[in-house]
């Protein structure tokens, strides 16, 4: 297969709140036009933290995990929010739609996403290039937190890292994201993608969602975040999550 073929190839998928038209008009103006993008705003879902509930989330069947523990790190020492609810399902949206398609390779994108020059061009080389390589998931841009390992040029086995700004799955990436049923105990995406492939720093997270994928990511990388400052975070501007769980750890 040739880089010339691969666009052809590549299912694109967006994840974009329905009130967020101004975030959806930037992506349709920088994102190329090869790559001819699904938005999750086009669906029917609980995506958006500011009209979730968990009796929304009970009516739907979706569970949580028990999320918040006692902890230095301040993202675990507080219950989830909702938009990070919201957040986790879009994306497992975009794996179930995924599913129904014949394409080899998934890509999703969030609509903060800031593409390097010349991204189509790089991300078809690069996926030439690993052809002949296992992977099941690649990061196109990441936050690295713990170390990289080199295996080829322009490419690492990602450590732990967090965002899903920017990445692309293989079919068979998609087969085991979906077996590990993050729907029974939702995590943020931030976290689940990275316990996939490789052992979460969190006993309890590590145990509910072993490794199942091998993953590469681009470095440098092809896609980055518009600044918080610049862009907000529909996520963290979010109610928290009022659970049993959260009431008993904040007795």
């Amino acid at each position: 297969m040739t880089a010339s073929t691969i666009a052809t190839e590549i299912q694109t998928y967006v994840v974009n709140l329905r009130r967020r038209t101004d975030r959806r008009e930037r992506m349709r103006q920088i994102l190329p036009a090869q790559l001819n993008a699904t938005y999750t705003c086009e669906w029917n879902g609980p995506f958006d933290g500011r009209s979730l509930s968990l009796a929304h989330l009970d009516r739907r069947g979706y569970q949580l995990f028990p999320w918040r523990i006692p902890s230095a790190n301040p993202w675990w020492n507080r219950p989830l929010k909702l938009g990070e609810v919201g957040c986790s399902l879009s994306h497992l949206a975009c794996w179930r739609q995924a599913a129904t398609r014949s394409e080899p390779y998934t890509l999703v994108l969030e609509d903060d996403a800031v593409f390097a020059p010349d991204f189509l061009e790089n991300l078809l080389r690069g996926l030439d290039l690993l052809n002949p390589h296992g992977f099941d998931l690649l990061y196109l841009g990441r936050y690295p937190l713990e170390p990289d390992r080199a295996v080829l040029p322009g490419f690492v086995a990602p450590g732990y890292s967090h965002c899903t700004f920017g990445y692309l799955l293989t079919r068979r990436a998609v087969r085991e994201l979906l077996a590990a049923e993050l729907e029974r105990a939702i995590i943020p995406a931030d976290e689940f993608l990275p316990a996939m492939y490789t052992p979460h720093p969190r006993p309890d997270i590590r145990t509910r969602f072993p490794p199942r994928l091998t993953a590469l990511a681009f470095d440098p990388p092809l896609v980055r975040q518009l600044p918080k400052d610049v862009a907000g975070s529909d996520t963290e501007n979010s109610a928290f999550v009022v659970s049993p769980n959260d009431a008993a750890s904040a007795g």
